[in-house]
Protein backbone atom coordinates (compact mmCIF):
# COMPACT_ATOMS: atom_id res chain seq x y z
CA UNK A 1 0.00 0.00 0.00
CA UNK A 2 2.84 2.53 0.65
CA UNK A 3 4.75 1.36 -2.57
CA UNK A 4 0.90 2.16 -3.90
CA UNK A 5 0.99 5.70 -2.55
CA UNK A 6 4.67 6.60 -3.14
CA UNK A 7 3.87 6.05 -6.97
CA UNK A 8 0.30 8.38 -6.88
CA UNK A 9 2.70 10.66 -4.97
CA UNK A 10 5.68 10.57 -7.95
CA UNK A 11 2.95 11.01 -10.53
CA UNK A 12 1.19 13.93 -8.78
CA UNK A 13 4.43 15.89 -8.27
CA UNK A 14 5.47 15.16 -12.13
CA UNK A 15 2.25 16.28 -13.22
CA UNK A 16 1.84 19.42 -11.33
CA UNK A 17 5.82 20.33 -12.06
CA UNK A 18 4.81 19.75 -16.04
CA UNK A 19 1.62 22.16 -15.57
CA UNK A 20 3.41 24.84 -14.09
CA UNK A 21 6.07 24.52 -17.02
CA UNK A 22 3.23 24.82 -19.46
CA UNK A 23 1.84 28.02 -17.65
CA UNK A 24 3.03 30.44 -20.07
CA UNK A 25 3.56 29.40 -23.59
CA UNK A 26 4.55 31.33 -27.18
CA UNK A 27 1.93 29.63 -29.36
CA UNK A 28 3.45 31.40 -32.39
CA UNK A 29 6.60 33.59 -34.22
CA UNK A 30 5.97 34.95 -37.01
CA UNK A 31 8.92 37.55 -38.58
CA UNK A 32 8.65 39.79 -41.28
CA UNK A 33 9.38 43.14 -42.70
CA UNK A 34 6.62 45.83 -42.39
CA UNK A 35 6.40 49.11 -43.77
CA UNK A 36 5.54 52.31 -41.13
CA UNK A 37 2.20 52.80 -43.27
CA UNK A 38 1.23 49.60 -41.92
CA UNK A 39 0.60 51.02 -38.62
CA UNK A 40 -1.57 53.87 -39.65
CA UNK A 41 -5.07 53.57 -38.05
CA UNK A 42 -7.93 56.58 -39.20
CA UNK A 43 -8.14 57.09 -35.44
CA UNK A 44 -4.64 58.57 -35.30
CA UNK A 45 -5.05 61.37 -37.35
CA UNK A 46 -8.16 62.46 -35.13
CA UNK A 47 -6.25 61.99 -31.70
CA UNK A 48 -2.57 62.07 -32.98
CA UNK A 49 -1.64 58.70 -31.01
CA UNK A 50 -1.10 55.75 -32.69
CA UNK A 51 -3.64 53.26 -32.19
CA UNK A 52 -2.21 49.60 -32.30
CA UNK A 53 -5.17 47.45 -31.81
CA UNK A 54 -5.57 44.68 -29.70
CA UNK A 55 -1.63 44.03 -30.01
CA UNK A 56 0.81 45.38 -27.66
CA UNK A 57 3.64 47.08 -30.13
CA UNK A 58 7.25 47.25 -28.77
CA UNK A 59 10.26 48.81 -30.65
CA UNK A 60 13.82 49.12 -30.43
CA UNK A 61 13.75 53.32 -31.47
CA UNK A 62 9.94 53.73 -30.64
CA UNK A 63 9.72 57.35 -32.78
CA UNK A 64 10.85 54.43 -36.03
CA UNK A 65 7.68 52.61 -37.31
CA UNK A 66 9.37 50.63 -40.59
CA UNK A 67 11.41 47.56 -39.26
CA UNK A 68 11.75 43.51 -38.96
CA UNK A 69 8.72 42.42 -36.41
CA UNK A 70 8.20 39.56 -34.36
CA UNK A 71 4.50 38.84 -33.74
CA UNK A 72 4.41 36.80 -31.28
CA UNK A 73 1.21 35.32 -29.79
CA UNK A 74 1.82 34.67 -25.78
CA UNK A 75 -0.82 32.16 -23.74
CA UNK A 76 -0.57 32.62 -20.04
CA UNK A 77 -2.74 30.31 -18.02
CA UNK A 78 -1.26 31.23 -14.87
CA UNK A 79 -0.47 34.27 -13.01
CA UNK A 80 0.33 37.67 -14.80
CA UNK A 81 4.27 38.15 -15.00
CA UNK A 82 4.98 41.52 -13.78
CA UNK A 83 8.49 43.05 -14.59
CA UNK A 84 9.26 40.34 -17.51
CA UNK A 85 10.49 40.65 -20.63
CA UNK A 86 11.31 39.42 -24.05
CA UNK A 87 15.14 38.84 -25.18
CA UNK A 88 15.35 37.93 -29.24
CA UNK A 89 19.08 37.19 -29.92
CA UNK A 90 19.82 36.86 -33.44
CA UNK A 91 22.30 36.55 -36.52
CA UNK A 92 21.68 38.76 -38.49
CA UNK A 93 22.64 38.09 -42.65
CA UNK A 94 25.64 41.45 -42.23
CA UNK A 95 27.63 39.87 -39.35
CA UNK A 96 28.35 36.56 -37.86
CA UNK A 97 28.09 38.27 -34.77
CA UNK A 98 25.15 37.46 -32.01
CA UNK A 99 22.85 40.41 -31.39
CA UNK A 100 20.98 40.93 -28.22
CA UNK A 101 17.79 43.21 -27.89
CA UNK A 102 15.49 43.22 -25.52
CA UNK A 103 11.76 44.53 -24.99
CA UNK A 104 10.01 44.95 -21.45
CA UNK A 105 6.73 42.98 -21.19
CA UNK A 106 3.87 43.29 -19.16
CA UNK A 107 2.39 39.62 -19.77
CA UNK A 108 -1.12 39.50 -18.26
CA UNK A 109 -2.80 36.03 -17.51
CA UNK A 110 -4.45 35.83 -20.52
CA UNK A 111 -3.71 34.98 -24.33
CA UNK A 112 -2.37 38.49 -25.41
CA UNK A 113 -0.61 39.67 -29.02
CA UNK A 114 3.02 41.48 -29.25
CA UNK A 115 5.08 42.86 -32.09
CA UNK A 116 8.37 43.10 -31.14
CA UNK A 117 10.29 45.29 -33.67
CA UNK A 118 13.90 45.76 -34.88
CA UNK A 119 13.26 49.84 -36.24
CA UNK A 120 15.61 52.81 -37.11
CA UNK A 121 18.90 51.69 -36.93
CA UNK A 122 18.66 48.57 -35.86
CA UNK A 123 17.16 47.26 -38.94
CA UNK A 124 17.06 48.70 -42.42
CA UNK A 125 16.89 46.70 -45.33
CA UNK A 126 13.63 45.42 -45.98
CA UNK A 127 14.51 42.61 -47.82
CA UNK A 128 16.89 41.02 -45.43
CA UNK A 129 15.93 38.20 -42.60
CA UNK A 130 17.72 36.72 -39.65
CA UNK A 131 20.07 34.02 -40.57
CA UNK A 132 19.10 32.52 -37.34
CA UNK A 133 17.01 33.75 -33.92
CA UNK A 134 15.68 32.42 -30.30
CA UNK A 135 12.98 34.72 -28.28
CA UNK A 136 13.12 33.76 -24.57
CA UNK A 137 9.94 35.47 -22.26
CA UNK A 138 11.83 36.30 -18.79
CA UNK A 139 10.09 36.35 -15.79
CA UNK A 140 11.03 39.22 -13.21
CA UNK A 141 13.88 37.11 -11.29
CA UNK A 142 15.51 36.14 -14.78
CA UNK A 143 14.14 32.69 -15.45
CA UNK A 144 13.01 31.56 -18.67
CA UNK A 145 9.31 31.14 -18.73
CA UNK A 146 8.65 30.28 -22.39
CA UNK A 147 11.37 30.06 -25.41
CA UNK A 148 10.98 29.84 -29.31
CA UNK A 149 13.68 29.39 -31.65
CA UNK A 150 14.05 29.18 -35.80
CA UNK A 151 15.10 26.01 -37.24
CA UNK A 152 18.87 26.96 -37.55
CA UNK A 153 19.59 27.83 -34.14
CA UNK A 154 21.29 24.69 -33.11
CA UNK A 155 23.07 22.54 -34.53
CA UNK A 156 21.58 19.04 -35.33
CA UNK A 157 23.32 16.53 -32.62
CA UNK A 158 26.28 14.57 -33.93
CA UNK A 159 25.03 10.97 -34.78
Amino acid sequence: MSRLIAVLALLLSLTAARAAAAEVELVRVWAAWRNADAFDRISEYFTGKEDTGRQIVLRTHPDARAGFYYLVRVANHGAALAGAKFSLQLIAPDSPNLKTYTFPAEVANKSTVYLLGLTGADWTDHKAHPVAWKLELLAADGKVAASAQSFLWEKPAKP
